[in-house]
């Protein structure tokens, strides 16, 4: 998801010298006297030409990876995909060249496990540190979060837990997740987590937790979304819905274009 003294003489020129020593670094040390920001001085970004890296390593779901895809597709934004081994080779700068970061949904303890405690430490550099934003979807939230299952922790050590119907024995289902100011939407869940405690809510679980919770990590901007706007027809089987896929779909466009943006979602 870091000096000593030997025995000299002590002279009028070594009190000079010990002396002008001090005063750099009291006016340079850990950029908090010089006026200077956490992070100035970083190396430039490495720029790519697509503004999107879309994450399909070890533990994404190969269905959900496709269907971001075709969100991205539809909404005519450029990506690259990177796996598990591409993203432990990248450094920060490369990272950061991207706008945005999506991780999709899978088993975030199996993401975790296939990058090095480098690689997520690098994640958050990026966005921290550059303004790489990050869109984390089921599993790329609770991977986002903090978690000893090697997590980003772009929350400042608030982790996350299940939505409460994962306890009921529920692991799919249909969820009615509602907004400020406008009409709710019926969306796929799938043994995704409840938000609580980082960030604005964009939108609720059915008992008030949060479905959506958006935010600043560092100069990056974040959206972690516990259910699968993504998630096409195929995905639905026999449950029954109340509001048609397309809805779903283009709501899901609205979270990717604002997180790529870093523009905030309307919120509680």
């Amino acid at each position: 998801m870091p000096f000593c003294i030997s025995h000299v003489a002590i002279t009028p020129r070594l009190i000079l010298v010990v002396a002008s020593l001090v005063a750099l670094l009291t006016f340079t040390g850990c950029g908090s006297q010089s006026g200077q920001p956490a992070g100035a001085g970083l190396p430039p970004p490495i720029p790519s030409a697509e503004p999107v890296l879309l994450f399909n390593g070890t533990g994404t779901s190969s269905s959900d990876v496709a269907a971001v895809e075709s969100v991205l597709g539809t909404l005519g934004v450029g990506y690259k995909t990177a796996d598990s081994s591409q993203l432990n080779a990248m450094n920060e700068q490369q990272l950061a060249g991207y706008k945005l970061m999506i991780v999709p949904g899978g088993n975030s303890i199996t993401i975790g496990g296939s990058l090095s405690a480098g690689t997520a430490s690098m994640i958050r550099g990026a966005v921290e540190d550059y303004g790489l934003h990050y869109l984390g979807i089921c599993a790329g939230a609770f991977f986002g979060g903090y978690s000893t299952y090697n997590g980003v922790d772009l929350t400042a050590g608030v982790g996350f837990d299940f939505y409460a119907d994962e306890y009921k024995g529920i692991h799919v289902e249909p969820v009615l997740i509602s907004f400020p100011g406008s009409a709710p939407l019926d969306v796929y869940w799938q043994d995704g987590p409840q938000l609580s405690g980082w960030g604005a809510v964009g939108a609720k679980f059915p008992d008030g937790t949060p479905a959506i919770t958006e935010g600043q990590s560092g100069k990056g901007f974040v959206i972690f979304t516990g259910v699968h706007l993504e998630a096409p027809q195929s995905w639905r089987g026999s449950m029954i819905f109340t509001t048609p896929v397309s809805v779903d779909l283009a709501y899901a466009g609205t979270v990717i274009q604002a997180t790529l943006k870093g523009t905030p979602l309307p919120h509680f």
